[in-house]
């Protein structure tokens, strides 16, 4: 009975090491950091207002609050776990105070899978403003407007506020002109054999990052790690107040306009997404070069 007694002890120590060693990978091997983050909920955590997993039920994690409504959303593989497939869909949600109140500066990241359509732009994210079309701050890509013979994609951030600063825009330019290339000279070449400007006919994954400062008043975007917006439109000049002045009510918007989500659409290319979403974020800083790198990294590793 003794050594039946000891054998059982032996094997549950065993089991008790083999739980308790495992790492963070399947292996049981710990995965080294990026960029020193573990993974990327430790990025700007402090400033984190909003998180959207998209991991099938819309749920943004920070308030917790559910959609209010979500036509033609499913869910299915992303880049880490499931993601939103919207066809032709949105996710609409009631007024989440952090995203409503006034900002100085804000980040939103989000992997996006979209095709050149030549119909209508696809909407990532709106903070919407009652009876308009655009948002407080919108982040979109331009899948229409003329980009239907390109083979890259516009992405693009808009803000519009309700002081000096009022409409800004921030984006890449494609089939760039002489003077666009000049205005581009600090930025690299613009074309898809760079892998920030891979999203061709078809789609593909690709990770997307709108920033904000208040303070220096610099709107860039950033595609798979690497700054993409042309400097020529980065600098956005003073204005009477370091904060964003936003109209209220604001309705978070995942995947149109507000118009179109509240079924006042009146133009033909004011239409909901028809692409894939995952892992959306919004920060209530401008993130730093290297915090959008190591993020692109870690998401693109399933952490």
């Amino acid at each position: 009975m003794k050594t039946i007694k000891i054998l059982a002890f032996s094997l549950m120590a065993t089991s008790g090491m083999l739980l308790t060693s495992c790492g963070d990978d399947d292996s049981g091997t710990k995965l080294p950091p990026i960029g020193g983050y573990n993974s990327a909920d430790e990025i700007g955590a402090a400033d984190l207002i909003a998180y959207w997993p998209l991991n099938g039920d819309g749920k943004e994690n920070v308030s917790g609050t559910m959609p209010s409504s979500s036509p033609n959303v499913t869910y299915s593989a992303g880049i880490k776990g499931d993601g939103a497939t919207l066809a032709q869909g949105f996710l609409k949600y009631p007024s989440i105070a952090s995203l409503s109140n006034s900002l100085t500066s804000f980040s939103i990241s989000t992997w996006a899978k979209v095709s050149n359509n030549g119909a209508s732009g696809s909407v990532f994210l709106s903070l919407t403003r009652p009876g308009e079309w655009a948002g407080n701050v919108n982040f979109l890509s331009e899948t229409g407007w003329a980009q239907a013979t390109s083979d890259s994609l516009t992405v693009k951030g808009q803000i519009v506020s309700n002081n000096a600063l009022g409409w800004q825009d921030s984006r890449n330019t494609i089939k760039l002109d002489q003077n666009q290339m000049d205005e581009n000279a600090n930025n690299g070449p613009n074309d898809t054999d760079h892998v920030a400007y891979a999203n061709k006919v078809g789609g593909q994954w690709f990770h997307a990052v709108l920033t904000w400062d208040g303070t220096t008043r610099m709107f860039k975007v950033y595609v798979n790690g690497v700054k993409i917006s042309n400097p020529k439109w980065e600098d956005r000049g003073a204005a009477d107040s370091p904060a964003l002045a936003f109209t209220t009510p604001t309705f978070p918007v995942i995947g149109a306009f507000g118009t179109t989500a509240n079924g006042t659409a009146t133009e033909s290319w004011d239409k909901a997404m028809t692409g894939q979403l995952d892992e959306m974020r919004v920060w209530k800083k401008a993130l730093s070069q290297a915090e959008i790198g190591s993020l692109y990294e870690l998401e693109k590793a399933g952490r």
